[in-house]
């Protein structure tokens, strides 16, 4: 099972995926914003959205994981 974790402080302005849904390794899954700039998070490895641990609005710390892959 494979994490996504955010990379830095910030708001999770947009999930760009779904559950279900097959990603690749690379693909930007969730959209932070923080101090006024947007800052993708893309997927470290191919998988399929099991679970998005976040909801649009919420803020998240630097290591916080986002959604988890199988």
């Amino acid at each position: 099972m494979n994490q996504i974790v955010a990379t830095m402080a910030g708001n999770v302005w947009k999930i760009v995926v779904s559950v279900g849904e097959k990603i690749e390794e690379g693909q930007d899954v969730v959209i932070l914003e923080s101090m006024k700039m947007e800052i993708p998070i893309a997927a470290e490895a191919s998988g399929v959205v099991k679970e998005i641990h976040v909801q649009e609005g919420d803020f998240v710390n630097e290591g916080d994981i986002l959604l988890e892959l199988e």
